[in-house]
């Protein structure tokens, strides 16, 4: 992984890293690299991802990213308005007429947080209850939509360009 200045791990609410892998992983984001996490929902799936990080970057809070953190603005300004839930394919319902319906799980709040360096560089980016890359998957899809594939992008730009200028 010390090959690439950034990953994306999905799916992170059902984490079983070894103590291996979490030391590898603190070595990697401490030596430069940012990860990128999405696609985890709900409070047990928090809690597995929380307890990982917790071994990966021990000390280092998950605190919510600030309207005003420059990752926010490295390129595209994602406003707090943007700060909504990104469905996942799985979200989408058709009806009979063809129009498409965003069915989100019950209580879901969309949460964009991250992970600093003592250095107070963002090593972490984590999008919960939300779905970005499902967004980056179906951008070709003629029900999937725009809006979100549009905002998806500007988050995904967003964290690879801090992630190669911080």
């Amino acid at each position: 992984m010390f090959d690439y200045p950034w990953i994306y791990a999905t799916q992170t609410g059902w984490w079983g890293l070894s103590d291996a892998e979490t030391s590898r992983l603190r070595e990697y984001l401490l030596r430069g690299g940012y990860l990128v996490v999405d696609d985890f929902w709900g409070p047990e799936q928090w809690e597995v991802f929380r307890r990982t990080m917790e071994r990966v970057l021990p000390n280092h809070p998950i605190t919510d990213i600030a309207p005003a953190d420059s990752v926010m603005h490295v390129l595209y300004d994602i406003e707090e308005k943007d700060r909504t839930i990104i469905p996942g394919s799985r979200h989408l319902r058709r009806s009979r007429d063809g129009a498409v319906q965003v069915v989100y799980p019950a209580g879901a709040v969309p949460a964009w947080r991250a992970m600093y360096d003592d250095r107070e560089r963002m090593v972490v980016a984590v999008n919960f209850n939300t779905d970005v890359g499902d967004a980056w998957e179906f951008a070709d899809v003629p029900y999937y939509p725009e809006a979100m594939t549009a905002l998806a992008y500007r988050y995904g730009i967003n964290y690879i360009v801090y992630s190669m200028t911080h």
